[in-house]
């Protein structure tokens, strides 16, 4: 099998946008395509990553309207809905198209348009991806958080001001981020008095809800050479699902599908956490960052929130995580968020993050759907 490159990427400025999902979807494939410098009639296989447009917008169909919108008819097309990690689960059908011979050149786009809905309205379209029986009883992911983060917070004695420290990495490398949804520092103490969410976590500890759109363009290694001198290389690549109801999980501080999916995605690519320069993280929630350090292997059980407090995840630090901002500064388009974890992983291996760039060769993006329930694991490194 032929490593699968990818030559182009783009992402589009994330936040309140007056475009629509068509509009968002189209602005992103046109820019990736122009990056790359690819024509429509060459791209077989089309993807969209997009978890809710129906319930958010009313509009199906949306990968028939791209096609016809970017021009690449008749290539094939297919949406990728697997909640909050649709993006990650494009990359890993984009990467399969390209793979297994079935497609040369497939384009990968994610969006959501999201902020013209209330925060209640957009709030219960995402509480659909909880258990019936969970959703009926109220809860949602920002209630799951609240109470995996005091568990943690107890269990492993780590201090409130640990989580805070994650808020305040992630705003500060945002702001170096051009098309970051908020670009602007916070300090310690305002993380800390915001208004209370879902205790212990604060208004400070969330993501936003957000519009935007990020697109990946993928082909064989060999075709890669022909458009590019410098490229990145999906070393690897896996996905994994966790149980429905989140009471049901044996330990609640262990995201079993991030463990499952970080194994599979280090035994395909041949490194370990050990040779990962730069991670992008799903931080829709403060507590996240740890209980993916962990289940990744950055860090033992129960010892992340101490990673977190040396300095260790900063921009400078031993392993950068969340360069790009994370979902906390640059926002959480749904279907746009895995894929725009791996257009930040794509920057910065090739040294184009600008302000935000580190030295990196190899990179890892973890796109997690729900609260753990489905989960891409994607590692990526310089191609030869």
């Amino acid at each position: 099998m032929e490593p699968v490159a990818v030559i182009g990427a783009s992402m589009t400025q994330f936040g309140q946008r007056d475009a629509w999902i068509r509009e968002l979807l189209a602005d992103a494939g046109i820019a990736c395509l122009a990056d790359a410098g690819v024509e429509s009639a060459d791209v077989e296989h089309l993807y969209v990553s997009n978890m809710a447009s129906g319930e958010f917008q009313g509009q199906t169909g949306v990968m028939n309207a791209l096609a016809h919108d970017l021009d690449l008819m008749p290539a094939y097309a297919e949406r990728v809905d697997q909640t909050s990690s649709s993006g990650g689960a494009g990359i890993y059908a984009a990467w399969r198209s390209v793979a297994s011979g079935a497609s040369e050149m497939s384009l990968l786009v994610g969006a959501e348009k999201m902020t013209h809905k209330t925060t209640a309205e957009a709030t219960d379209v995402i509480a659909s991806i909880t258990h019936p029986v969970e959703y009926k009883h109220g809860l949602t992911l920002p209630s799951f958080a609240g109470l995996t983060a005091r568990h943690y917070l107890d269990r492993f004695d780590a201090p409130r001001e640990s989580l805070a420290r994650v808020a305040v990495k992630n705003h500060a490398n945002g702001v170096d981020n051009p098309n970051a949804q908020f670009r602007k520092e916070v300090d310690l103490e305002t993380v800390l008095e915001s208004p209370i969410v879902a205790d212990p976590l604060r208004l400070y500890d969330f993501c936003p809800i957000t519009d935007g759109s990020a697109a990946l363009l993928f082909c064989p290694e060999s075709v890669a050479r022909e458009y590019a001198d410098e490229y990145v290389v999906i070393a690897g690549v896996d996905g994994a699902t966790d149980t429905h109801v989140v009471h049901e999980r044996p330990d609640p501080t262990v995201m079993g599908g991030v463990v499952e999916s970080g194994q599979a995605a280090y035994e395909m690519s041949g490194y370990g956490p050990e040779d990962v320069d730069v991670a992008e993280l799903h931080d829709m929630f403060t507590i996240l960052e740890f209980l993916q350090m962990e289940g990744l292997g950055f860090a033992e059980r129960g010892e992340a929130w101490q990673l977190v407090e040396e300095g260790y995840t900063e921009r400078d630090g031993e392993l950068p995580v969340n360069t790009s901002g994370g979902l906390k500064s640059k926002g959480h388009p749904l279907g746009a968020s895995g894929v725009a974890q791996a257009v930040e992983i794509y920057e910065q291996l090739l040294g184009e993050a600008g302000p935000r760039q580190v030295e990196a060769d190899v990179g890892l993006a973890c796109n997690v759907g729900g609260f753990g329930n489905c989960v891409i694991t994607t590692i990526m490194e310089v191609g030869a």
